[in-house]
């Protein structure tokens, strides 16, 4: 399966968004347990600008980071609590 296509049970995606669109989705909405930061809460590094105050020297777990037809979902929405509570619907977290 293409990373960019969405799975069937959703609707199709634009697969131009191949690039991280700096939406704060991924640094607020899984844990990361090398940071210490729980699921759903936004990383004490993630600047307002939804941009990352440790970007050069991020952990391991996030430089492996590839964005997906999740991106394509999430990014679009208006504010960061819309995009995390999207993000966490899709995995069954909410």
């Amino acid at each position: 399966m293409n990373r960019f296509e969405a799975p069937d049970e959703y609707p199709p995606r634009s697969s131009w968004l191949r690039d991280c669109t700096a939406c704060g989705a991924c640094c607020t909405a899984p844990d990361i347990s090398t940071l210490q930061k729980p699921l759903g809460v936004r990383c004490l590094n993630l600047q307002h600008s939804c941009l990352c105050t440790i970007y050069e020297n991020r952990p391991e777990v996030c430089r492996n980071y590839q964005p997906d037809w999740i991106c394509g979902e999430v990014a679009p929405l208006p504010t960061l609590e819309a995009r995390v509570k999207r993000f966490l619907e899709i995995y069954g977290l909410e």
